[in-house]
């Protein structure tokens, strides 16, 4: 046991240590994320019995899951390989290229699951061009706090968000997520409808 924590605090193994805790971590994370989602939207939108359900949010939380833990392990990997190829330097573009490589290979598979991770991951990315509320003096590459969007840039960008997406709701429907799809479908076509006070209040007709 000693022999093992020996090597858990060697600063030599940091590296290859930090790409297993990365793989650890990414998989804890992925079932915390999908778990509660999974079951909220089995509950809302599922379809077929209780045990169709279940086996539904399982393979949905088990794919979040290994697919976040196999993201962040290639990811680091990758970042490891190009350091040790460049003397123990870190280039700027290194990080890119990790994730490229390792969203080809981990994402690059089209399925629900996918499809929302990246979704999501590209709407974070088009928000940060929006201009920040103050300014960051961290020196680049450094860890800093997060700021937030200018109020005035993120009023249009809300604006104009809200206003795409209902557009397309409404004349190409087939372009958006499917998840998104049921969710606007519950919200503002299955409001049309109802034929008693039940259905109107209660329950979808």
């Amino acid at each position: 046991m000693d022999a093992l924590q020996g090597i858990v605090t060697n600063p030599a193994y940091h590296d290859y240590l930090a790409i297993l805790k990365g793989a650890r971590n990414g998989f804890v994370y992925g079932v915390k994320v999908r778990f509660p989602h999974a079951v909220v939207m089995s509950i809302l939108f599922g379809r077929g019995n209780w045990q169709t359900r279940v086996r539904n949010i399982y393979r949905a939380t088990r794919q979040h899951a290994f697919n976040l833990a196999k993201f962040v392990t290639l990811y680091k990997t990758f970042l490891l390989i190009q350091r040790k190829t460049n003397r123990g330097k870190e280039r700027n573009i290194d990080t890119f290229i990790a994730g490229l490589l390792g969203g080809y290979i981990v994402f690059g598979d089209r399925n629900a699951v996918n499809e929302q991770i990246v979704l999501y991951v590209v709407s974070r990315v088009i928000s940060s061009f929006l201009p920040r509320a103050g300014s960051s003096n961290s020196p680049t590459g450094s860890p800093t706090k997060p700021l937030p969007p200018d109020s005035r840039y993120f009023t249009v960008f809300a604006a104009l968000s809200w206003g795409a997406v209902m557009w397309l709701f409404r004349h190409r429907g087939e372009t958006i997520q499917p998840g998104m799809f049921n969710s606007m479908t519950y919200l503002y076509r299955d409001s049309e409808t109802w034929s008693n006070l039940k259905s109107l209040l209660w329950y979808n007709a």
